[in-house]
């Protein structure tokens, strides 16, 4: 229409702004909640009664909660702010299957952007403006009508209410329905979108401000060194590899019906075929796998305020690197030598601000001439971390085919995926061989082993799942579950019984025991190594434990 003052005015319907908050609730419950509802049915096997009762329950205390902040200047931006959340944790928790609590929030808040921009696909982007950017539009459209303070009270009172009674009502009618089903599936109420996010968000930004603050006290000032000095045996040197997303289920010398692992089945290996994670994600598991606590004891703040196994090594004298061809080293190395691979950014092997593992091949190859005392190196793997597996391996190691060429899922069959991450596991193999090579080849000058342990597994779509960082509580054992892999230079070996290793690897064995093994196997004395954590403490030969 044309004002009178020459103007053109576009038509904007207009509403109340109670109207405007139960619409806005309908939306978010109704639309971006997929998850919740889903689990829900399933989880109340299919109780049309009682699933209608929570339905109505929860719809009332959205429309009461969106009601409540329906302020002039605020109601808006707010809403708007709950559309994008809503439609970006929708996409994730529906696509993949994830829970979005305060590890996974941590683990997205540590990546890089290299590793975040494999995860914003053409579709993400299409689902984002039709659940977030359309309603947004349509929210900023409309002229919302307000009312006087007191009246605005009193009508928004008299909506919320109701709406607080008729869902303590619906809560009531089944509660022991509820409360079983809840007990029993503690995902199910993580997946209300968008305020257990939010909610988690906030939590995740407060601890953030404590831990920054956060200094490691000391941890293994005593440790040494308790062998012959230097000048009567060869230096050890220790690789310790840092495996990204590998999941044992996929390893064939674990028992795969796909041969993923030919290198290594060719090398003089012990292989532990029972080993758990710490954590489902990166940020949980790396810290907590080379802290001195076990899972049951690590929390990220206790990982922050104590020295780790790579300080104790320092202490005792130990030359220590970590080199990172990953998203950092979550705090780990800020006390010793690191290195990003990433950012010396060889061409060959590197694009887009990621490299594949060749060039930790590399950079051992420029160092190993050079060491001439007790050594630990860290090589932290990009391993097989998805979604985009394809960029992981070289086109040489397309062995099982076809694989899954993009990092959106929905692209592909389940079969290309698994295919695409097989291929990830038998590139890892490759490098895993390449590095006991590179070892054999300096056994006459050094005391040489090698250690690699996954940080977590990874879901391939079983229980509808992808990727990784569920809820420990909830985590299925494909993202538990990892690869353990340890060998020994003639001199290591010979300090060992062999069937008592043997033995060792029919045991169970988890993240607790890097720490102490390590530590024994580089023969350091301190107050702070558990035999009992030591794996390798009840085989060795002629020296106390």
């Amino acid at each position: 229409m044309r004002e009178g003052t020459g103007r053109i005015s576009l038509w904007r319907p207009e509403l109340g702004s109670v109207a405007v908050s139960v619409l806005t609730a309908l939306y978010l419950l109704a639309l971006t909640n997929w998850s919740f509802w889903s689990k829900g049915w399933r989880y109340l096997e299919g109780r049309p009664t009682t699933f209608a009762s929570i339905a109505i329950g929860v719809a009332c205390l959205y429309v009461a909660l969106c009601v409540a902040v329906s302020l002039k200047y605020v109601m808006k931006p707010l809403f708007m702010t709950l559309i994008l959340t809503s439609a970006a944790g929708a996409w994730f928790m529906d696509r993949f299957g994830v829970i979005i609590d305060i590890e996974m929030i941590r683990n997205a808040a540590e990546t890089n952007s290299a590793e975040a921009g494999h995860l914003i696909t053409p579709g993400f982007v299409l689902h984002m403006l039709a659940y977030g950017l359309l309603p947004c539009l349509l929210l900023l459209w409309v002229k919302v009508r307000h009312r006087p303070f007191l009246g605005k009270v009193r009508g928004n009172l008299a909506v919320i209410a109701p709406a607080l009674v008729l869902a303590l009502v619906a809560g009531l009618s089944h509660a022991r329905v509820y409360a079983s089903a809840v007990r029993a599936h503690h995902d199910w109420f993580e997946t209300l979108n968008p305020f257990v996010p939010l909610v988690t968000a906030v939590q995740f930004a407060a601890g953030q401000s404590v831990d920054a603050n956060v200094v490691a006290a000391p941890l293994g000032a005593d440790a040494r060194v308790a062998d012959a000095p230097l000048g009567e045996r060869k230096p050890r040197l220790m690789i310790v590899v840092a495996g990204e997303t590998a999941r044992a289920d996929n390893f064939s010398l674990g028992g795969y019906g796909r041969d993923t692992n030919p290198e290594l089945a060719g090398k003089d290996i012990l292989y532990f075929p029972d080993t758990t994670s710490c954590g489902t994600a990166t940020a949980v598991s790396l810290p907590c796998m080379f802290s001195v606590y076990t899972r049951s004891e690590y929390t990220h703040r206790k990982g922050l305020s104590t020295e780790n196994l790579l300080d104790v090594l320092s202490h005792a004298g130990v030359d220590v690197e970590w080199w990172d061809n990953n998203t950092g080293d979550k705090e780990i190395a800020r006390r010793v030598t690191a290195r990003s691979l990433i950012k010396d950014g060889n061409p060959a092997y590197c694009a887009k601000g990621e490299c594949r593992d060749q060039v930790l091949l590399d950079a051992l190859d420029a160092r190993i001439g050079s060491i001439d005392k007790d050594t630990v190196l860290v090589l932290h793997q990009i391993g097989s971390h998805g979604p985009a597996y394809y960029e992981r391996y070289p086109e040489e190691y397309r062995r099982f085919k076809p694989d899954c060429r993009s990092a959106e899922f929905s692209d592909c069959t389940k079969e290309e995926i698994v295919n695409a991450y097989d291929n990830t596991i038998a590139y890892t193999d490759h490098i895993l061989a390449s590095v006991i090579d590179r070892l054999e080849k300096q056994q006459d000058r050094l005391d040489v082993s090698m250690l690699y342990m996954s940080d977590h597994g990874e879901s391939l779509g079983e229980l509808g799942l992808y990727l990784h960082g569920a809820p420990y509580m909830i985590a299925p054992s494909e993202q538990t579950h990892v690869p353990f892999v340890l060998w020994l230079g003639k001199d290591a070996k010979a300090a060992y019984s062999a069937a008592c290793l043997a033995d060792e690897t029919k045991a169970a064995q988890s993240h607790d025991n890097l720490f102490h093994s390590v530590l024994g196997m580089m023969r350091v004395q301190t107050n702070v190594r558990d035999p009992a954590l030591d794996l390798l403490s009840p085989c060795r030969l002629g020296a106390i434990s």
